[in-house]
């Protein structure tokens, strides 16, 4: 005869107390200590019943302003060389793979100072170049040149690059030019990343990242969230990132791009997004955990909570390919939540 099968069901008090535990836990670790969760308990974070989230965010933001201050640093960026990329990364409607409404194009030198004179004008600090390529060849790396040097010519503001993947040749030329940060995202968690990318590997992203820290360039490094991965893949690569030590981290929402492989999946829910902020904050309490693409359709107002929750930059204006939020809306929410904007002086 078969012996019947016990099954325990953990009941609301008793997940209350694990709860409860783990956020006091991690209210020692990482609030009182300064030291990150580690992956195991990033993902019981991520696990975090929704009854829980204000208490979780609430502790999120303790940890940001005892280790990161209470200033927000402010960026803009801009495409220098839109489309055509040949990388298959599968939520990009940039890539010359897919069949999206996005097209091949350059912006010229004069365009890009004005773009940054007028990010400047927000209040922003940080000035990002990005194109979209496998790495720079020598066209780009010339343009990048004359870019930089009539940006700092023209304007009072940091200059930060995104290129994609570099040699050490290339990197030492970005330090020599002054570009003050080098964003270069690990996307996804390495367990997941040959669903999301099959034209270059995790292993090179890291490798890039090494690089520019090496260098003395600051590091910005991130992930875009709800590409299809698990928590487990969410938590690890949160271990990952913990692990590179970068001074900042973009948080992207995946806003589903026509044409692209991922551009039928649905945006992440706005508590799940929310737990996510609040969980990276407790990987990384003095990082620079920046509001990237994707916020508006995936938190929409609930954006506030993301302040009050671990974020502590965003990116003002226009993405890459998408829309943002008016800078004067962010700008009046940072005052309203009385969040002073970091000073250029501050981030040289």
């Amino acid at each position: 005869m078969t012996a019947p099968v016990t099954t325990t069901v953990e009941t609301p008090t008793a997940a209350g107390t694990a709860a409860g535990d783990l956020l006091a836990r991690a209210r020692q670790q990482v609030l009182e200590e300064g030291r990150g969760l580690g992956e195991h308990d990033v993902l019981a974070v991520l696990q975090l019943p929704d009854e829980t989230l204000t208490d979780l965010l609430a502790l999120a933001h303790e940890v940001r302003l005892r280790w990161c201050g209470p200033e927000v640093e402010v960026e803009g960026i801009i495409s220098l060389k839109t489309g055509g990329c040949p990388e298959d990364c599968h939520f990009c409607s940039q890539s010359g793979r897919f069949d999206s409404p996005v097209r091949s194009a350059w912006l010229d030198i004069p365009s890009l100072v004005d773009a940054a004179k007028a990010t400047a004008a927000t209040g922003a600090t940080e000035f990002c170049i990005v194109a979209a390529v496998r790495g720079p060849d020598a066209r780009l790396m010339a343009q990048i040149r004359e870019g930089v040097a009539a940006i700092r010519a023209a304007v009072d503001i940091n200059v930060a690059c995104s290129l994609g993947m570099l040699t050490q040749e290339q990197v030492d030329e970005l330090a020599d030019l002054g570009v003050h940060r080098y964003n270069h995202n690990l996307e996804t968690a390495r367990s997941y990343f040959p669903q999301v990318v099959t034209t270059h590997s995790w292993e090179e992203r890291w490798e890039t990242c090494e690089l520019v820290r090496a260098a003395g360039m600051e590091l910005c490094c991130g992930a875009i969230i709800g590409v299809g991965e698990t928590l487990e893949q969410r938590a690890e690569l949160a271990a990952q990132l913990a692990a590179l030590e970068p001074d900042e981290v973009p948080l992207n929402f995946l806003n589903p791009r026509p044409g692209t492989p991922f551009g039928d999946l649905p945006p992440v829910e706005a508590r799940e997004a929310l737990r996510t902020i609040a969980a990276f904050r407790l990987a990384l309490p003095r990082t620079i955990l920046r509001y990237a693409g994707g916020r508006e359709i995936t938190l929409g107002d609930l954006d506030v909570q993301g302040m009050q929750g671990g974020i502590n930059a965003v990116i003002v204006g226009n993405y890459l390919t998408t829309l943002g939020k008016n800078p004067d809306g962010d700008l009046a929410m940072l005052a309203e939540l009385r969040m002073p904007i970091k000073s250029l002086q501050a981030t040289l």
